[in-house]
């Protein structure tokens, strides 16, 4: 059987940043009704073709075609008018307004010259539905979770005629039930005949939904590929160029001896309505996963023992002495900070400079009155990339411009910068490659080599066993679990994490009450 024209292709597409080829003649081609997976590591090329295909970056060599038709987009709005929909992994909606106008932002339905406020709401409700998401229209989006944040931006990418739609790390703040909501989504457009963009770094999300594969490396295109008849190692070697075992895996860090003294310890910790009762304590150069189901309580304990939230009960000590963090600065001037799980808004400042943003922290600490001179934050600077091998090497550039994985080691440095006693990060490698991950794991294990204590969230659990010397287990808001790494398997974690509401209940109940006191370094928990 004959193979239906493409209905989007790229020929030769080549784009150029100065004396740097982002993409050096890539080829690349989507069919109706299929969903296409575009992989490669940081850097590879990937948000550079997804600009290019999106009109949001100008061709510097090559051509689009839709419909086997030449087009040429302008702007955004040239390739949304031609049917092509983008789901950026940073969302990018306006969280002051309702659900249903950042639906319909920019086609607001009309009568007789005003907005149709009633027309809207049904609309979106319409929308919404078609995703299984039950939520009010008229609610502030700010309101919702990320989550529901990411399900709303795809709901906004779908509510018009769209042809393509690219999704770029969808999955990345979704919980198991709602990747398989989108996934259903995914299937009924593709029977539409949508052609579906889909970038993301799970590689078994990728094999499940995906009927094509694209590798790009270092901005050329590697080859097209069908799941079904490429294993996932050959895939992981072809986006890297390289086998993972040449990339070096450390052993987790060891668990601190019970004698140790902790860093930092909480007891009781309660912030309504994330977190109740939580205990934690780190040693010096020790490294703490939190695991938990989206939702668990993980960045709500993060941000209530790094001074972020205020807390509603509890104490903090650091190195013996109880402490008030009423602010992050006051965390800060103790020595612990936090890296937020949201680069966009809580991180990255993309229109600075890589300097600019490494250096940020350590000049606010110094305030205005102290400003550091230019040689030396440059020398700082450049100390840091070198470093943490932050890539391209150039500290002008917009640290914008740069993947998620050297974005996250970006912020790395100027917490880092601080010289901390303790860091917590927050889901450090969520959208970025396998290369990238590896580094990043393996550098918080050099971290605490050298004596820092790392607390260390990610939703995936097996890169928290790699990681982490003890891993606490959080479930509705409360730390059930903490147990050493070695203990455990995946599965028996997911087991943990996983444990419905009323087992979670009849441990609680079970529980002695002065359980918010730990027990020991090994097993110490919240009150249980």
């Amino acid at each position: 059987m004959d193979e239906p024209p493409p209905l989007l292709e790229l020929t030769g597409v080549t784009v150029r940043f100065g004396a740097e080829t982002a993409l050096d003649g890539v080829d690349f081609r989507m069919f109706p009704g299929e969903v296409h997976s575009l992989m490669g590591e940081n850097g590879a090329g990937k948000s550079t073709l997804i600009k290019a295909l999106t009109g949001a970056q100008r061709l510097d060599a090559g051509e689009v075609r839709l419909g086997g038709e030449r087009v040429h987009f302008a702007a955004p709005i040239d390739a949304l008018r031609a049917g092509i929909s983008t789901v950026y992994q940073e969302i990018d909606l306006l969280p002051n307004l309702t659900v249903a106008e950042n639906i319909c932002l920019g086609r607001e339905p009309r009568r007789l010259g005003v907005i149709d406020w009633r027309a809207m709401r049904v609309r979106a409700r319409a929308v919404l539905a078609d995703l299984g998401l039950e939520i009010d229209p008229a609610s502030i989006l700010g309101t919702h979770s990320l989550a529901v944040q990411q399900l709303v931006a795809i709901a906004r990418a779908i509510s018009t005629d769209v042809r393509v739609l690219v999704l770029d790390e969808p999955t990345s703040s979704l919980d198991v039930d709602e990747v398989a909501e989108l996934f259903r989504v995914m299937r009924d457009l593709t029977q539409r005949g949508v052609a579906i963009l889909f970038v993301s770094h799970f590689l078994e999300q990728v094999y499940e939904i995906c009927d094509r594969i694209t590798v790009l490396r270092g901005g050329r295109l590697v080859g097209e590929y069908v799941p079904s008849e490429l294993l996932r190692i050959d895939l992981v070697q072809k986006m890297l160029g390289r086998s993972a075992a040449e990339l070096g895996t450390r052993a987790r860090v060891e668990p601190a001896p019970p004698e140790a003294v902790p860093v930092i310890r909480s007891e009781g910790v309660t912030r309504a309505p994330g977190i109740t009762g939580a205990a934690i304590e780190l040693a010096e150069g020790e490294v703490l996963g939190l695991a938990g189901l989206l939702g668990s309580g993980r960045t709500e304990l993060a941000r209530a023992v790094t001074g972020i939230d205020r807390l509603d009960a509890g104490i903090i000590t650091i190195s013996g002495q109880p402490v008030d963090l009423t602010s992050p600065r006051k965390a800060i001037s103790l020595g612990v900070v936090y890296s937020s799980e949201n680069r966009r808004s809580e991180g990255i400042i993309s229109e600075l400079s890589v300097q600019e943003n490494i250096t940020l922290a350590l000049q606010s600490e110094r305030g205005i009155l102290r400003r550091m001179r230019p040689q030396r934050r440059r020398e700082l600077a450049m100390s840091w990339i070198e470093a943490l091998d932050i890539r391209p090497a150039d500290p002008d550039r917009p640290a914008g411009t740069l993947s998620g994985g050297n974005q996250q080691k970006v912020l790395l440095a100027r917490l880092l910068a601080l010289s901390p006693r303790v860091i917590v990060l927050d889901e450090p490698t969520r959208g970025i490659d396998v290369g990238a991950k590896v580094e990043i794991q393996n550098l918080v294990g050099e971290l605490a080599d050298n004596g820092l204590s790392v607390v260390f969230i990610s939703a995936e659990l097996e890169e928290v066993l790699r990681v982490a010397s003890r891993v606490a287990v959080l479930r509705a808001g409360r730390i059930v679990e903490t147990l050493p790494s070695e203990d455990l398997t995946v599965e028996s974690l997911m087991a943990l994490v996983a444990q419905p509401d009323e087992l979670s209940e009849s441990v609680l109940a079970a529980a002695p009450p002065d359980a918010a006191a730990p027990r020991d370094a090994a097993t110490s928990g919240g009150p249980e």
